[in-house]
């Protein structure tokens, strides 16, 4: 066994073993509790080249060679114009990890990068149309991105913050666009700390965001996150829980416990619902 293929197991065995609560068996239990697999389910495993993803890729490989195989993989990279050095970094850490990625190119980066002071919602929508096409493509009914709890906790905050409204990020859509696709999210319930330390554990070194506006972001250092609403929310829940641990648990469970008797007005398949419609009802 060469020191590369070493690296790889030792990679997989601390999935399954060291990190086996905070990593396996939260992935296989939101797999199993929002139904994410289906039998016949051809997925494409979409990879950014960041930790995340690449810990989503090594998990659903070892769900195929220990669980049922009654799903079909494809490892999807999409270039949407990377600089080299972080495309050169998503493909060597696919080879040290054995992960047999497919590559297709996009300009997504050009487009966006015109006129846009912030292009990351609009590249973001991009790549998963471009992502939902591909897929599509190739023969796949569903494509994985690697979302993960303090994701959804930090979304369900920003949407009452920002947005003045109740929503979260799913773990599960249907594509309105691309009938028949769906989108899931198997890290939903994984924590983002367990993820950096099963990378650290391995000696695995991961582009924090693999575009081309990553380096001036890392030279601007703290005066762009200072202007990043994510990163304040995040910053805010750090706090929070530092006075109390719960709170975490308690964002994420509280769009699980809605109840409409207590709320004023919510919608459905675009239609406004107000308590006064029934009040005297």
């Amino acid at each position: 066994m060469t020191k590369s293929e070493e690296r790889a197991r030792q990679a997989e065995r601390s999935i399954i073993k060291k990190f086996r609560r905070e990593l396996w068996c939260r992935f296989t239990k939101a797999v199993r509790d929002y139904e994410l697999i289906r039998d016949g389910d051809k997925i494409a495993v979409c990879i950014s080249g960041g930790k995340d993803s690449m810990l989503m890729a090594k998990l659903f490989q070892e769900l195929y060679r220990h669980g049922r195989r009654n799903f079909e993989l494809v490892f999807l990279v999409m270039n949407p114009g990377y600089n080299e050095a972080n495309y050169q970094r998503i493909l060597d850490n696919a080879e040290l990890l054995q992960v047999p990625v497919t590559v297709f190119q996009s300009q997504i980066f050009d487009i966006v990068s015109d006129g846009e002071s912030s292009p990351c919602y609009l590249c973001a929508r991009m790549r998963r149309g471009f992502l939902y096409n591909k897929a599509r493509e190739l023969g796949c009914s569903k494509i994985a991105l690697g979302h993960h709890y303090d994701d959804v906790i930090e979304t369900i905050l920003m949407g009452m913050l920002y947005g003045g409204q109740i929503q979260t990020m799913m773990p599960k859509l249907h594509s309105v666009n691309f009938e028949g696709m769906e989108l899931i999210r198997p890290l939903y319930l994984i924590r983002e700390q367990d993820i950096i330390r099963w990378a650290s554990y391995n000696d695995l070194h991961f582009i924090r965001c693999a575009c081309r506006f990553t380096k001036k972001v890392e030279m601007a250092g703290e005066a762009a996150k200072t202007g990043s609403k994510r990163e304040d929310v995040k910053r805010l829940i750090r706090r929070l829980a530092e006075a109390d641990p719960v709170i975490e648990s308690n964002i994420f469970k509280s769009v699980e416990n809605v109840n409409l008797h207590t709320i004023i007005a919510y919608k459905k398949d675009g239609i406004r619902h107000h308590f006064l419609d029934d009040y005297d009802g």
